[in-house]
């Protein structure tokens, strides 16, 4: 089942200021989304709960020392 996935507006300016100065990650940013739409439980994303200040959040691994932090969330369409 694909998720849809969707972007707060600080994730999209996070996102947009990270690209602009390490322009190399654009790819494995690109592959990470893909494959968290397709399957949050795929083994190359390492995907997991987080605890603390951030939980009831998760995250999954973009690159090595890169993470992507996310929420479900009901979404009905409007």
């Amino acid at each position: 089942m694909r998720r849809l996935l969707l972007q707060s507006p600080a994730f999209a300016r996070d996102l947009k200021k990270w690209l602009k100065s390490h322009p190399d990650t654009v790819d494995s940013i690109a592959v990470t989304l893909e494959k968290l739409s397709a399957d949050v439980s795929h083994v190359s994303l390492r995907t997991h709960k987080l605890r603390g200040p951030l939980a009831g959040c998760w995250s999954c691994s973009a690159e090595r020392d890169l993470r992507i932090v996310f929420e479900f969330v009901q979404y009905d369409g409007a």
